[in-house]
């Protein structure tokens, strides 16, 4: 069905009905619910092209993506993220726009996407403690929101993030009240903002029961299965080996897994593992019993909450910077256990 016919079939008129479908404020409610049902009815989508010659907007959204293997946002949690934007950009006529660029030419990829005016709009992901990339979309006037934050950027922006500080203080404090003193933190790479805050929230929950975070079992690097199972390799080698990890992946986790049974270990029992980012659309963590324990996010919402809250920003762009912080769950799985005595 094309605008004619669905003008045709609800006898209104083609600007009418164009303007019901695009929100503007001049339609009546009633009208565009009525609008709005019918379309839905008759599956009815309106033409890109013409919704962005009616608004002046490109109706796209831009993320440039950085070919660095060496990236948080090269792994399935990325996939979900983008699945989930997807969603919400399908439901409000906006159509997703990918750039491949090296990473030192992510400034270029930008400023190329504001002069050639093919997105209205940019998701910044992976933000670092000091992110240049924030003050020049400032700079360069490109709505845009970022999945997640940079701590040391003061000026306001529009960001969705999980609140990793209170998720990983409230992990610790679980295996801490299970009887674990020596917690080994296997985190993502600590120039990424969310690794900075997770180290945080670990290093707050030890200091206030007095315990001071040992160097040595303290992690940080790529999130892959590899880097989790030659973490425990060599944790368990110590003097005095830790007897629960608290990991920023279930990527990572796998390894740790790996790793645990190999010693010949009982993870649960002998060592209590602690994940976060479990709920992810293929790397289910077990079904109504889950297998780790975890702080569960669902980085699918977050991509279509983020999504949603940059096209607010677009439509509105006068309003002042929109900002969501996420909580975390702490959902109790088989990883976890009491703190096994050692002689």
């Amino acid at each position: 069905m094309n605008l004619k016919e669905l003008s045709a079939l609800l006898g209104l008129s083609q600007t009418t009905v164009s303007r019901a479908l695009n929100g503007y404020p001049e339609v009546s409610e009633a009208t565009r619910r009525r609008v709005m049902q019918v379309a839905d009815e008759h599956n009815y989508r309106p033409n890109t092209r013409a919704k962005a010659l009616a608004t002046g907007r490109a109706m796209a959204i831009g993320h440039v993506i950085p070919l660095s293997t060496q990236h948080e946002m090269m792994n399935p949690i990325f996939g979900d993220f983008i699945a989930g934007a997807g969603e919400s950009y399908s439901q409000a006529g906006y159509d997703m726009v990918l750039s491949l660029v090296a990473d030192e030419d992510q400034s270029r990829a930008y400023h190329e996407m504001f002069a050639k005016r093919n997105v209205d709009g940019i998701v910044l992901h992976a933000p670092k403690m000091q992110d240049s990339r924030i003050t020049m979309l400032q700079e360069i006037g490109l709505p845009f929101a970022v999945h997640g934050r940079a701590t040391d950027v003061t000026a306001p922006y529009s960001w969705l993030d999980v609140n990793n500080t209170s998720a990983f203080r409230r992990a610790t404090d679980f295996l801490l009240d299970l009887g674990h003193h020596r917690i080994c933190l296997v985190n993502g790479q600590e120039s990424m903002d969310f690794a900075f805050r997770r180290r945080e929230g670990y290093a707050a929950a030890l200091q206030a029961r007095d315990i001071a975070p040992d160097p040595a079992l303290m992690f940080a690097g790529e999130m892959t299965e590899v880097y989790g199972y030659d973490t425990v390799r060599r944790t368990q080698g110590l003097e005095t080996p830790p007897t629960a990890y608290l990991v920023s992946s279930i990527i990572a986790a796998f390894g740790v897994r790996r790793a645990i049974e190999e010693l010949g270990l009982v993870m649960g029992r002998d060592v209590s593992v602690i994940t976060h980012d479990d709920d992810l659309s293929y790397l289910r963590n077990g079904a109504e019993v889950p297998v780790f324990t975890a702080t569960r996010s669902s980085v699918r919402d977050a991509g279509r909450r983020l999504a949603k809250l940059l096209i607010s920003q677009i439509e509105a762009p006068c309003a002042s910077p929109l900002t969501e912080l996420l909580e975390a769950e702490l959902t109790v799985g088989r990883s976890t256990g009491p703190a096994p005595h050692r002689t």
